[in-house]
C-alpha cells in the first residue's frame, strides 16, 4: 500500500516493537529458555537458510494483519525477523566480531555471549531498511520500526578498542544516526530507539547515554521516540517500584518516550518530569503469570496517567515487546487495550469538543 498514513485519534495505542513469532517459524521454546541474543543465534529458526527469508516476510505479513485486527494504530512489523530486538541491527555494524564473542554477566542474571569490539565501529549499509519498506507496503496506517538505542549496544559488546565506554558510545550513536535518516527517507512515521540498559546501568547512563542519544537522533526528519524498561517480563521478574534514569530523558530530543508502568505498578506522578514528551504509556503486564487484561482494568490505568499527562500527549501500549507471550493472549491484551483506550476516548470527547469559555 501506499499514500499517507491514516489520520491517528486521541490516544492512539501502539506497540512498543515485538509481536510474537509463530511456532513453525522459530523454537520458541529454546527462545523462552535462553537469554536475549547479542550475537547472531541462527539454531533458533525453524526453517532451513534458503527458505528462511520467504518464511520471515510469510510470518511479518501475519503479525501485521493481526495488529490491524485488534485495531492498533500505530503498528510495527512485529520484529518477525529479529532474534533479539538489538541482534539484528547490532551484529550487521563494521568493528563487531562476532564469530569469537565474549561471555558477561546478564542483566538478569548468568553470562551470555556478545560481540566483541575489535575496531572503528561503523554502518557499512542500510540494515533494516527494507523491512521497512515491507511494512509500509502492506498498511494504510502509521507505522514504527525500531533500532536499538547507542547506549544500549554499548553495553551489550565488550569493548577491546576504544578509549572508553563513552567514546564507543558516539560511535555507535553515529551509526544508528544514519540508520535513522535513512529509515525516514524510506516512509517511516516514527523510528524508535530501545534503551532498556538506561535503567540497569543508571550511573554509566548520567556519565554519557543524553550525547550519545541525541547523536543518534540528530537531524531526523519525523517523529522519534525513545523506549525504556527494566527488560523483558519473562527474564526480569523483579520491577523497583521507579525509574532510576527517568527525569533526566527530558533532556533528549526524542519527541516520545514510551515508560514501563503496569507490571511495576508505576504510581504516574513519576511522569511529571517527562510530561512534556509525548508519553507512550506501558498499560499491559507482560508477565509470564499475568492475566489478559479486561478493557476496564486498561482504561482505568490510562486515566491514572491522565492526571499527569494531558490527552492530547499521551499514547498507550504494552509494557515491552510482547515476543515471549503466547500468540493468543498477546492479540486478546491488544484487543483489550483498543477497546479500553476507545473508552477512555469515548469519556473525552466530548470534552475536546466544547467550546473554549
Amino acid at each position: 500500500m501506499t499514500g499517507r498514513a491514516r489520520p491517528i485519534p486521541l490516544l492512539p495505542t501502539t506497540v512498543i516493537g515485538s509481536y510474537p513469532q509463530p511456532d513453525w517459524l522459530i523454537d520458541r521454546d529454546r527462545l523462552r529458555s535462553s537469554l536475549p541474543a547479542r550475537v547472531r543465534a541462527k539454531e533458533l529458526w525453524r526453517i532451513p537458510e534458503p527458505y528462511l527469508a520467504e518464511a520471515h516476510d510469510d510470518a511479518t505479513a501475519l503479525a501485521i494483519r493481526d495488529l490491524e485486527r485488534a485495531g492498533i494504530d500505530i503498528l510495527t512489523d512485529g520484529e518477525i525477523r529479529r532474534e533479539s530486538y538489538s541482534n539484528r541491527f547490532a551484529t550487521a555494524l563494521e568493528g563487531f566480531d562476532i564469530d569469537h564473542p565474549a561471555m558477561v554477566p546478564g542483566r538478569a542474571g548468568g553470562t551470555n555471549a556478545v560481540p566483541r569490539v575489535v575496531g572503528p565501529v561503523r554502518r557499512t549499509r542500510p540494515v533494516e531498511v527494507d523491512d521497512l519498506r515491507f511494512l509500509r507496503a502492506q498498511t494504510d496506517r502509521v507505522i514504527k520500526i525500531t533500532l536499538p538505542g547507542p547506549f544500549t549496544m554499548s553495553q551489550q559488546a565488550s569493548n577491546e578498542a576504544y578509549p572508553d565506554v563513552a567514546s564507543l558510545a558516539m560511535d555507535l550513536a553515529a551509526a544508528v544516526n544514519e540508520e535513522v535518516r535513512d529509515l525516514f527517507e524510506a516512509g517511516a512515521d516514527v523510528v524508535q530507539i530501545d534503551e532498556p540498559w538506561l535503567q540497569a546501568r543508571a550511573e554509566q547512563a548520567r556519565e554519557y547515554a543524553l550525547p550519545a542519544i541525541n547523536r543518534a537522533l540528530q537531524g531526523a526528519t519525523g517523529t522519534t521516540a525513545l523506549h525504556t524498561c527494566f527488560g523483558y517480563a519473562h527474564i526480569v521478574h523483579d520491577r523497583p517500584a521507579g525509574y532510576p534514569f527517568l527525569a533526566e530523558l527530558a533532556a533528549c530530543v526524542a519527541d516520545q518516550l514510551a515508560v514501563e508502568a503496569a507490571q511495576p505498578r508505576l504510581d504516574p506522578s513519576v511522569l511529571a518530569p517527562i510530561a512534556g514528551k509525548t508519553i507512550i504509556l506501558g498499560v499491559l503486564d507482560l508477565s509470564d503469570d499475568a492475566p489478559v487484561e479486561t478493557p476496564e482494568q486498561v482504561a482505568e490505568r490510562i486515566e491514572r496517567a491522565l492526571e499527569v499527562v494531558p490527552p492530547e500527549r499521551l499514547q498507550v501500549g504494552p509494557d515491552c515487546g510482547m515476543k515471549y507471550l503466547p500468540r493468543d493472549d498477546a492479540y486478546a491484551k491488544l484487543r483489550a487495550l483498543v477497546d479500553g483506550a476507545a473508552a477512555v476516548r469515548a469519556r473525552l470527547q466530548p470534552r475536546a469538543a466544547a467550546p473554549a469559555a
